[in-house]
């Protein structure tokens, strides 16, 4: 499309007077010239230049045909200096043409020469002949524009800061291989762009973060390894056998970074980025046990009167116990954890504990609260990734109330081991509680809200018992992440008695990879009369699948899931069909003639029977709404969540006005 003037006049300095950039100096050196600053530009002014301006709708194979043409009609071709940065020295230079084409610039040294140089061998005579092996001709990504006052170079300054980040933060080495049939900015550039920004504003975790820069790393140094065996095979004739093994090699490389780039795709994608999962604290080791043996009890108050010691000797330490026992006392709570070995107890009294700093418990140690819970808080301060991480083999936490702000991961991760929860109160800011792979959770009795995530996350191969818990005002209830890896099974999930009440969204979701038959299906529906994508166009789609109706009730609906108690009328909840919206009892007509005939007949009528009823009309409705879901290619998911083999138990829970329902499935 054409650009005029006018278009540029609300970005940059054109039709203005005057610079509307500012200016920085560029380091120690006092004899350089200020230059522009312009690394500090907000999120939405990258997207918009990239979007709108650089590169609209182009291809991957189009980009830099798309940055040129953007060049050309933006920077001024000479009369401007700038700063030639490299890792081994800054010297000042001034430019005398553009190549578009190249995305370079033709430059000479400035006169009086103003360098400097990290390693004192490298002399302006190394520059110089630098710079006539290179044509004189240098990166654009390269310079730092020069400051001036009069406004004629911000367009040239902000160019080449949208150039050079986009080389450093956006463009990989093998982008240009992807296929052409996506449009490069919504498949590429916004997703990179916006984890940029996330990180820059601290909103992904810093293992996480760790883990996207490994993989990156390995990604590259696979590609070009994977590069050089290519065209070692394209310039050879011959097909001896060295070239067969090249071949075989070349395929490996080639399979090692696909897998890579899948997993740094999980990442880029803001809605996968936290179902990818990393293992951030499997290196932490335990202290163990001390010499001979000996255990400790730490005692955590913010001053100690006798008449609380008096009632901790009575409580906590028995006088008829002939056992002599160590104390510690303590004023931090973090203090006091970090001062304990195997088998040691933490006795926390009441008290408004602060705390910068993160719990790392690796040694199976109990903390026990001493007294209510509402009177024994431990609140997180500062920003950080998380609030309490637990790799002992057997932690229990009990009596405490935890408060958590500003944070980027959950309130509480179970790494490794086992972790006993009981009778707390937890208030969340990001999400709740993390059950890892092969890690195991016992919660029980305790109270989990504001979450703005899911308040309980599970892992697949983790186990994660729920037992009289209240988890309520959270994103969603519960999350299960039923895949990842063939080498773990299917999470052990037991619930009875919990109460799960007013989250924003569902109660209870599933998040699962969608299956090949599901596949087949919604592609048999979607390609009429059109050529089917390759495997590889179908993983990258994700299917939000249309989530199914359930009629819910106090016990499990299904004779599988182990209750047989008879059913009350009043305890029966039913969510509004296509929607997934839960209402009041005000059920179906279908539902209402079940209920009315439960209610009248009495005893004789077991909770199997109604079970089977209300479970035979959902499946009736279910039918109907897959098969107008279906002639619009999606596909449904499972009729019963609550009847998958994760589910050892699950008695007696209340799924009470969640916003979207209470059960749900995700398909990614």
């Amino acid at each position: 499309s054409d650009w005029s003037e006018d278009s540029w006049s609300d970005y940059g300095s054109r039709g203005k007077v005057g610079t509307a950039l500012g200016r920085t100096v560029p380091g120690e050196n006092v004899l350089f010239p200020d230059i522009f600053h312009t690394d500090h530009l907000f999120f939405y002014e990258r997207f918009r230049t990239y979007q709108d301006y650089i590169l609209a709708d182009c291809k991957a194979s189009e980009v830099k045909l798309f940055i040129a043409e953007y060049l050309e009609k933006v920077l001024e071709p000479s009369g401007w200096q700038a700063i030639w940065r490299t890792d081994v020295f800054d010297v000042v230079v001034g430019v005398f043409d553009v190549d578009y084409a190249s995305l370079k610039a033709v430059v000479e040294f400035s006169e009086p020469y103003l360098f400097e140089s990290q390693d004192s061998s490298f002399t302006l005579e190394c520059m110089q002949e630098l710079l006539e092996l290179k044509g004189h001709q240098i990166l654009l990504q390269e310079l730092w524009v020069v400051y001036d006052e009069s406004g004629e170079f911000d367009q040239t300054a902000l160019a080449i800061e949208h150039v050079r980040f986009f080389y450093r933060c956006i463009w990989r080495t093998w982008d240009e291989e992807e296929e052409d049939d996506f449009d490069y900015f919504v498949r590429c550039v916004e997703p990179r762009l916006r984890l940029h920004y996330d990180i820059l504003e601290h909103r992904v975790p810093s293992g996480l973060v760790a883990d996207y820069q490994s993989l990156l790393s390995q990604c590259e140094e696979l590609y070009e390894k994977f590069l050089n065996v290519r065209n070692s095979i394209s310039t050879s004739d011959s097909d001896s056998e060295v070239e067969n093994v090249s071949m075989v090699e070349g395929l490996k490389l080639y399979e090692k970074v696909e897998h890579l780039k899948q997993k740094l795709k999980l990442i880029e994608n803001p809605l996968l980025r936290y179902v990818f999962g990393y293992q951030k604290y499997g290196s932490l080791q335990a202290k163990g046990q001390r010499i001979m043996g000996a255990k400790v009890t730490h005692v955590v108050s913010l001053t100690m009167m006798t008449s609380l010691l008096r009632l901790l000797m009575r409580d906590k330490f028995c006088p008829e116990s002939c056992e002599d026992v160590e104390i510690q006392f303590h004023s931090d709570p973090l203090a006091a954890v970090n001062a304990c070995y195997e088998g040691d107890t933490v006795i926390i009294c009441p008290g408004h504990y602060v705390v910068d700093g993160v719990f790392c418990i690796a040694d199976s140690i109990e903390l026990e609260g001493y007294g209510l819970p509402d009177d024994i808080v431990i609140e997180k301060q500062g920003k950080g990734d998380n609030f309490f991480d637990c790799t002992g083999a057997n932690v229990r936490i009990s009596g405490l109330k935890l408060v958590q702000h500003d944070a980027v991961e959950g309130i509480l991760n179970v790494h490794h081991g086992k972790t006993t929860l009981e009778n707390c109160v937890l208030q969340c800011e990001t999400t709740g509680i993390t059950v890892r792979m092969s890690a195991e959770l016992l919660m029980k009795n305790s109270d989990l809200y504001g979450a703005k995530g899911a308040g309980v996350e599970i892992y697949p191969g983790s186990t994660c018992t729920l037992l009289h818990n209240g988890i309520h005002h959270c994103k969603e209830g519960i999350l299960i992440k039923n895949f990842l890896d063939e080498d773990y099974d299917a999470p052990k999930i037991t619930m009875v008695n919990n109460v799960i009440h007013n989250n924003e969204g569902y109660g209870v979701v599933l998040v699962r990879p969608v299956m090949p038959s599901e596949v087949k299906d919604a592609t048999a529906q979607t390609t009429k009369g059109e050529n089917i994508k390759t495997k590889e166009n179908e993983f990258h789609e994700f299917l939000v699948l249309g989530l199914f109706c359930m009629t819910v009730v106090t016990f499990p609906p299904f004779p599988a899931l182990g209750n047989t108690q008879p059913t009350q009328s009043g305890d029966v909840t039913a969510c509004g069909e296509g929607s997934g919206q839960e209402q009041q009892p005000e059920c179906g007509t279908e539902e209402l003639e079940l209920c009315e005939r439960a209610e009248t007949a009495g005893q004789s009528d077991s909770s199997y029977e109604i079970a089977n009823g209300l479970g035979a009309t959902s499946a009736k409705k279910s039918k109907r709404h897959k098969k107008r879901l279906s002639e619009l290619g999606i596909t449904e998911a499972d009729d019963n969540l609550m009847s998958q083999d994760m589910f050892i138990s699950v008695e007696g829970n209340q799924f009470k006005w969640n916003g979207k329902g209470s059960f749900g499935t995700f398909v990614f």
